[in-house]
Formats: C-alpha cells, structure tokens, sequence
C-alpha cells in the first residue's frame, strides 16, 4: 500500500515542502479561528507560553483533522498538522491584519532578538506525536526605508 498522510494546514510553504520530499499527501482542510464555525480555537490562553500556545494549536489542528477524517469516513491515514508563531519575549505576535499592522510589527522587531516557534503533530487513531522546533532571529535595525 502507498503511503500517505493527511495534511490539515492552508500552508503553501508546508505543500511545498511535502512535495519536495517526496510525501503523498492530500489536504484536509479545517475551518480555523475563533468563531463559533471554526473545528478548533486557536485563541491564546491566559498565562499560556508562545511555546505552550504553538504545541497545543498544532495538537488541537490534529485532532480536529482526525474527527473530520472520520466524520467522512475517509481512509486511515495519519494527519499532520502544524502551526507557526512568531514571539517577541513571551508576546505572541499574531499575522498582520494589513500592511500598515506588518509595517508596526517590523518597527517593533527591528533591533531585537525574536523567537519563532513551529509545532507539527501527527494524529493516527490513538497515537498523538508532538515535535516543536523554536529558531532564534535577530534583526538589525531596521531603517523606515
């Protein structure tokens, strides 16, 4: 049998990325958000770490993806999942709602030392696997040129 995964993210990087590798997978999308239609809530919880925040998104990203493959009545494959946050200290810092929102995140990280945090897991009926990778980066500061 051909092996194959689920892949619960948006991410074109991630395709991108399973491609290269040689991975087959197919997308298993997930309504993603804070709102009541969404399979999981991605909002921060209080006192929540960037890295506790990351893992457990990534985990929830799973688990929804496992219920939705079974909820279809798809075949048993796993399901990858993942999630990507960029921290400032112990702020996350969310994506940019516009240009003039990424231009002040910028501002902000110029001259500094950030973090950023990506957790995979992958969900196979019982089994719940959780790996994180935490990349340290430092910019310069940054002129508003």
């Amino acid at each position: 049998m051909e092996k194959h995964i689920y892949l619960a993210s948006r991410s074109a990087r991630r395709r991108d990325l399973l491609k290269q590798m040689g991975v087959n997978f197919e997308m298993l999308l997930l309504r993603e958000g804070a709102g009541r239609d969404a399979d999981f809530d991605e909002s921060e919880l209080p006192g929540e770490t960037p890295r506790e925040y990351v893992v457990r998104v990534a985990r929830l990203k799973a688990e929804a993806g496992w219920l939705r493959l079974e909820q279809r009545r798809l075949m048993r494959h796993p399901v990858l999942a993942a999630d990507t946050t960029v921290a400032l200290g112990d702020t996350i810092l969310a994506k940019p709602k516009d240009r003039e929102d990424a231009v002040a995140m910028l501002k902000q990280l110029s001259g500094t030392v950030h973090h950023v945090y990506t957790a995979l897991a992958i969900k196979f009926y019982d089994s719940l696997q959780e790996a994180l990778s935490v990349t340290e980066v430092r910019f310069r500061e940054l002129s508003d040129d």
